[in-house]
C-alpha cells in the first residue's frame, strides 16, 4: 500500500478533532483528519457551552454561525426534584457576560460541529477523510505510523488523538479501561411544544436534583426544541439484576420525585440511553510525536458541562504551543504543562459534584440545600477557574463588545 507523509494526522472528527484541525491549520500546519464514520456527526443532543468555549469558538472564527442557532439563557436554576422547590439561581445574563467576556449558551451538538466542519472543509490545508478506522498507531522515532483497518498506512510528523473514550492513540500512553460511574443517561431533544416543561421555565437551564437521580433541561435550536437528560444510578446493575439501565429502571428510579419530574421522565423513555464512563487522569498527554486531546486525553463525567469545552481549549493550546512547527515538537511539553493540571481538576471535580446532586443521605442533603439557598445569583467566584481566559498569555485577549451579542 502506498505510504503518504503528512505534517499532522488528527484521528477523530468530533468537535474536538475538528476544532484542533482548524486551529493547527490556522497556525500554518497541514492537517489530515481521519474519521471512522461515513459522515461527520455528533452523538447526543444538547450541549452546554460555557464562556471559555464560546471564547475558543470566537478564536476559531466560527462564532457568528454558532450564535445563529444558539439559545442565550438568562438563568441557571437548581430545583429539588422531590419537592419541586427552587434551591438556587445563577444569573447568566448581562452580569455573567460582563464578568467572563462571553455568554453562556446552549445549543444542539450538531450546531457546534457543523460550523467547525464547514470551516475545515473551506481551509486549503485541511484534508478530511471518512470511513477511516484507525487500528494501530506506532512510534517510529522521527515519524508516527498510522495503520487503518482497511490496510491503508500513513505516516506523519505528529499524530493527534481525538478519538474519544476508547482511543487507539491513548494506548501509546496507557492501556487503562473506562470506569463506569454507576449512572445511565437518557438523552434526547424534541419540539418544544411537545415538552412537558412549564412555559415559564423554557428559557432557563434547569437542573432537578434528587436521591440517585437528576434531570437537566434547556432549549436548543433557537428555542424551537427542548433538550432533556434524565440520569439515574442503576441499582439493578449493582445488585446483579438483569435489565439494568433500561426505561423500566428509569421510571422506577424517578418514581419518588415530584409530579412535574415524573411526568417529564415518563414522556422521555424513548430517548437513547448512555451509560456514563470516565477514566482516571493521566500524568501526561504526550508520547513521542503523539498527543491527546478531548476525551482521548481526559474523559470526564458531564456534571461540569466541560467535555467539549475542554477539547476546544486543548486544540487552541496545542496550536499555540507548537507555533506552526511540527519538525521541532518541543512545544508539546508546554502543552502538557498547561492542559494536564486544568483538565485533571475538571475530571476530579466532576465526580464529587455529581455525587452531591445525587446524595440520598438526608443530613447531607439538608446541609447542601442550605448552602445552595445562601449563595447569591451573581456569585461567580467558584466558576472563575473554569471560565476565565486560559489562553490570554498565549494568544492575547479576545472579547466581543457586549452590544454585538444577539
Amino acid at each position: 500500500m502506498t505510504k503518504v507523509d503528512h505534517d499532522v494526522i488528527v484521528v477523530g472528527g468530533g468537535i474536538g478533532g475538528l476544532g484542533t484541525a482548524l486551529a493547527l491549520a490556522q497556525s500554518g500546519v497541514r492537517v489530515q483528519l481521519l474519521e471512522r464514520a461515513a459522515e461527520f456527526s455528533e452523538v447526543g443532543a444538547g450541549l452546554q457551552v460555557g464562556p471559555n468555549a464560546v471564547r475558543a469558538l470566537d478564536r476559531l472564527g466560527v462564532l457568528d454561525e454558532i450564535y445563529a442557532t444558539a439559545v442565550f439563557p438568562q438563568r441557571g436554576v437548581i430545583t429539588d426534584a422531590l419537592t419541586g422547590k427552587d434551591l438556587t439561581t445563577l444569573d447568566l445574563g448581562e452580569a455573567f457576560t460582563e464578568r467572563f467576556g462571553y455568554p453562556y449558551i446552549v445549543l444542539h451538538r450538531s450546531d457546534v460541529l457543523t460550523p467547525l466542519l464547514n470551516a475545515c472543509r473551506a481551509h486549503p490545508d485541511i484534508a478530511l477523510e471518512n470511513n477511516r478506522t484507525v487500528a494501530e498507531v506506532t512510534d517510529e522515532g522521527s515519524r508516527m505510523r498510522v495503520r487503518c483497518e482497511d490496510g491503508l498506512e500513513l505516516s506523519a510528523k505528529l499524530v493527534v488523538g481525538a478519538d474519544g473514550l476508547n482511543s487507539k492513540v491513548r494506548r501509546l500512553i496507557s492501556v487503562d479501561e473506562p470506569v463506569f460511574s454507576g449512572y445511565v443517561a437518557f438523552r434526547g431533544a424534541a419540539p418544544i411544544d411537545l415538552s412537558t416543561a412549564a412555559a415559564h421555565q423554557r428559557d432557563d437551564v434547569r437542573l432537578w436534583i434528587g436521591p440517585n437521580v437528576h434531570l437537566m433541561q434547556y432549549p436548543v435550536r433557537s428555542g424551537t426544541m427542548y433538550n432533556q437528560v434524565a440520569v439515574f444510578r442503576t441499582l439493578r446493575k449493582a445488585t446483579g439484576r438483569e435489565g439494568w439501565g433500561n426505561s423500566d429502571e428509569l421510571l422506577e428510579r424517578f418514581s419518588p420525585m415530584c409530579e412535574e419530574v415524573r411526568s417529564t421522565v415518563a414522556a422521555h423513555t424513548e430517548a437513547k440511553a448512555y451509560p456514563n464512563f470516565d477514566k482516571e487522569p493521566l500524568s501526561t498527554f504526550v508520547a513521542g510525536r503523539a498527543v491527546l486531546i478531548g476525551d482521548a486525553a481526559h474523559p470526564m463525567l458531564q456534571y461540569l458541562g466541560q467535555g467539549a469545552c475542554q477539547a476546544l481549549e486543548d486544540g487552541l493550546t496545542l496550536a499555540a504551543t507548537l507555533g506552526g512547527q511540527v519538525d521541532d515538537i518541543s512545544g508539546l511539553a508546554h502543552y502538557d504543562a498547561l492542559r494536564v493540571p486544568k483538565t485533571t481538576r475538571c475530571q476530579r471535580s466532576a465526580r464529587p459534584w455529581g455525587e452531591s446532586w445525587h446524595a440520598d443521605d438526608p443530613t447531607f442533603r439538608a446541609y447542601r440545600d442550605r448552602y445552595l439557598r445562601m449563595r447569591a445569583p451573581n456569585d461567580y467566584s467558584e466558576l472563575a477557574w473554569l471560565y476565565d481566559d486560559a489562553l490570554e498569555g498565549l494568544l492575547g485577549p479576545v472579547n466581543r463588545e457586549l452590544e454585538t451579542l444577539p
